[in-house]
């Protein structure tokens, strides 16, 4: 018999408001949505306690370290800290060993995946053989099973390589999703070209070296007509490049990450958990930002979830590796900053986590009747301290530890099995059945 979950007393998001909402849960798809349902005696209960009900966040870009660096993190522990923060999709990218740019070595990740994920984890191949950015992978023999292609990690510093890997892409109808970086502007540095760097002695990343790729990109992109997906941006002229691409009809989408619209160097300590590339950059860029997630420029909020050993991590700005996670605190964060003072609504924070993730890379599901019954229940209202110390996830630094916050995760359910429950909810039936 398939198995029926009947969630009421939840709110949804509905036009902008909060609207009082039923859901029927069955056979691992939700079955009916409605602002009150009578439940069938067979039916497993669950009273949401007037708490918001989404759909299953999606993140584009998060780093789980299998295989090669199961120090790090795991594709087990790593998906089990998605599902803490309400995630039930990731793509995984493929800063791996080995290297996920042919079939054979793709599908070792795959198969790790298949044995331990507690969500979905979509992967990403390579765009280049060993992801040294010189010769391109076999986009047609890796498109079935991967999500899209990345060298994250690394530009592609060549425009003649780059060029070659948008026709490609063209070709295959697949999206390249690019860390942009120009290596000839680095001369070392660690932190945001700034004030900070400046007063500290601290080598700065200057902002060019993320836009002019990027500009150099999306003149590629407009002259191939590929899908092109620009990871991770932090600087003003990003946004104003891609938004004026957009504007000439590239097939051009970007995310941003949580950090760089809820920090910026003026909050830096001398602390490898603020340490992060792109790095954090100035008011002014963190302004753009917000600028370009109002309207609509940006498209997508992803975490870059990069997690690091503690005893990495504890090295400062200048010796510690680049990387945080972000997958536990990534509502809670953005619902406090942005959408509690008015920056945002609600409504448009889960688009940028939820539906054009989804939209954009092809990736099923919605908060609808019919579709797969993935959803995330999250307390909004009450304030709760994030303590990397609970993290699921073996990376902890984070420089949002000790932030007060609200949007707490409770419960997230993955076709309708739950992937994780907050310890208040484990004598509760749903969690002792359906775990």
């Amino acid at each position: 018999m398939d198995e029926k979950i009947l969630i009421s007393n939840a709110k949804v998001i509905n036009d902008d408001a909060l609207r009082a909402a039923d859901i029927l849960l069955c056979g691992g798809r939700i079955a009916r949505i409605a602002p009150h349902l009578d439940a069938d005696n067979d039916c497993l209960r669950f009273d949401a306690g007037g708490r918001l009900l989404t759909y299953g966040l999606c993140d584009l870009h998060v780093h789980f370290r299998e295989p090669g660096q199961e120090q790090k993190e795991t594709i087990a522990s790593g998906s089990r800290a998605a599902a803490r923060g309400g995630y039930t999709t990731v793509c995984t990218m493929p800063n791996l060993s080995p290297a996920p740019d042919a079939p054979d070595t793709l599908s070792v990740e795959c198969q790790r995946i298949a044995d331990s994920a507690v969500i979905d984890v979509l992967p990403y191949a390579t765009l280049t053989l060993g992801r040294k950015g010189q010769q391109p992978v076999d986009m047609s023999a890796l498109k079935s099973h991967a999500i899209a292609f990345s060298d994250d990690g690394s530009g592609i510093q060549s425009e003649d390589v780059m060029r070659d890997l948008m026709r490609q892409a063209a070709k295959e109808d697949v999206i390249i999703a690019a860390h942009c970086e120009d290596n000839s502007l680095l001369h070392g540095g660690y932190i945001h070209d700034g004030n900070y760097a400046r007063q500290h002695g601290h080598r700065g990343i200057c902002s060019e070296s993320e836009w002019g790729q990027i500009s150099r990109d999306l003149r590629l992109a407009l002259e191939t007509g590929c899908r092109y997906h620009v990871c991770h941006i932090s600087t003003t002229e990003s946004v104003e490049v891609i938004r004026k691409y957009k504007a000439l009809g590239a097939r051009v989408t970007c995310e941003t990450a949580p950090h760089y619209l809820a920090l910026c160097d003026d909050d830096l300590q001398e602390d490898g958990r603020f340490k992060m590339n792109p790095p954090l950059r100035s008011a002014t860029d963190r302004a753009a930002l917000i600028r370009g997630i109002q309207d609509g420029t940006i498209d997508v909020i992803a975490t870059d979830h990069a997690p690091h050993t503690p005893e990495e991590k504890c090295r400062g700005l200048e010796k510690s590796p680049f990387g945080i996670v972000g997958l536990e605190t990534a509502f809670p964060v953005l619902y406090t900053k942005l959408v509690q003072t008015g920056v945002i609504t609600l409504s448009r924070l889960m688009e940028l986590l939820c539906e054009k993730p989804r939209e954009i890379f092809r990736i099923s599901g919605s908060l609808s009747e019919g579709a797969s019954a993935d959803v995330a229940l999250f307390d909004i209202d009450t304030e709760y301290v994030i303590n990397s110390a609970d993290f699921f996830s073996k990376g902890k630094a984070t420089p949002f530890d000790g932030w007060k916050v609200q949007g707490k995760c409770l419960l997230t359910l993955r076709q309708g099995k739950v992937a994780y429950y907050d310890n208040a909810l484990k004598n509760h039936p749903i969690c002792q059945h359906l775990a």
